[in-house]
């Protein structure tokens, strides 16, 4: 059986050179792209695709945010997380997401026919250096004695601070997340009060470090 995939990077050149990668492999093909997270979940529902490929930096709604909600829609739906970074936390993230793997761009062309081949048999593929970070953490743990420390914002939070560092106003985030102006400001002062910031500048600097926009 073919493999039905939907493939989400904001960079129009990145998704044509993963495309033409999974394209020539009788096994795999791509039904839809995405230019965003938010595209994703929406092309997701009307596609029903077998697997879903992932930027982790987009506009709108992040890879991360993406595959926590597609996993939430749609249980059975593989997910691999395509990125630049090798970065533990993100590894992390991408694992609590909901990720059945996690490949690094610098070596699509090598791990990636393999990795989407792994998630339909529900096999993880790891490349090296996370599968050495999962064993480092599962050893700090079990030394401490304590689970990973819990998020220090919400998902509905790191929506709103996602939206607010890329410019929207408070009535554009109310309308792209079908809540009131008045949610949208305490969410935001809530975040403003939890991460110890003052403004929207700081805002979108903390947003920046922690993955959720591209500086």
């Amino acid at each position: 059986m073919t493999t039905r995939i939907l493939l989400a990077d904001d960079h129009a050149l990145v998704r044509r050179g993963v495309r033409l990668i999974l394209d020539s492999e009788p096994d795999l093909t791509v039904v839809a792209e995405a230019g965003d997270g938010a595209e994703a979940v929406s092309l997701a529902a009307a596609e029903r695709p077998d697997l879903v490929i992932l930027d982790i930096a987009m506009p709108r709604m992040t890879g991360l945010q993406a595959a926590r909600e597609l996993a939430r829609q749609q249980p059975e739906l593989r997910i691999l997380i395509l990125t630049m970074y090798d970065n533990e936390q993100y590894f992390f993230e991408a694992l609590k997401a909901g990720a059945n793997g996690y490949v690094l761009k610098s070596v699509a062309d090598r791990d990636l026919v393999e990795a989407c081949r792994a998630a339909m048999r529900d096999e993880p593929f790891l490349y090296p250096g996370a599968v050495n970070a999962l064993i480092r953490n599962y050893l700090e743990r079990s030394a401490q004695g304590a689970d990973a420390p819990a998020r220090a914002i919400t998902e509905r939070e790191e929506e709103i601070l996602k939206l607010v560092a890329e410019g929207h106003s408070s009535k554009e985030i109310a309308r792209l997340l079908f809540i009131s102006v008045k949610t949208v400001e305490r969410h935001r002062a809530n975040l403003l009060q939890k991460l110890g910031l003052r403004d929207r500048l700081e805002l979108t600097r903390y947003a920046i470090r922690a993955g959720l926009i591209e500086p």
